[in-house]
């Protein structure tokens, strides 16, 4: 399948990444990932094994909508829970170690 990412065009098939991938160890996921195999990688990750160029030059839904079409499965970013509110009672409390008043 001929893409284009970052203004660059490739001709990319599904078993080629999954070659390129093969033994390259999973780097932590903060943002959007694909599963190839039974691993999840991180886009731009993957984007630059197979781009062979630096993460900075391509944004990760290029790689993303590439992947997407090459039959892979990709998934968005892990959303951040809230966090906790704490009336500024509360908050000095913890602050000082004490338990957090009722």
């Amino acid at each position: 399948m001929r893409c284009v990412i970052a203004r660059f065009p490739f001709d990319l098939v599904k078993t080629d990444v999954q070659a390129s991938m093969k033994g390259i160890k999973p780097e932590p996921v903060v943002g959007e990932s694909v599963i190839i195999g039974r691993r999840h990688y991180p886009v731009k990750q993957v984007g630059e094994v197979i781009t062979r160029q630096d993460r900075r030059d391509f944004t990760a839904s290029e790689v993303t909508r590439a992947l997407t079409r090459l039959g892979f499965t990709c998934r968005p970013a892990p959303s951040l829970a809230p966090a906790a509110l704490l009336t500024p009672l509360a908050a000095a409390s913890a602050l000082l170690g004490a338990p957090a008043p009722v």
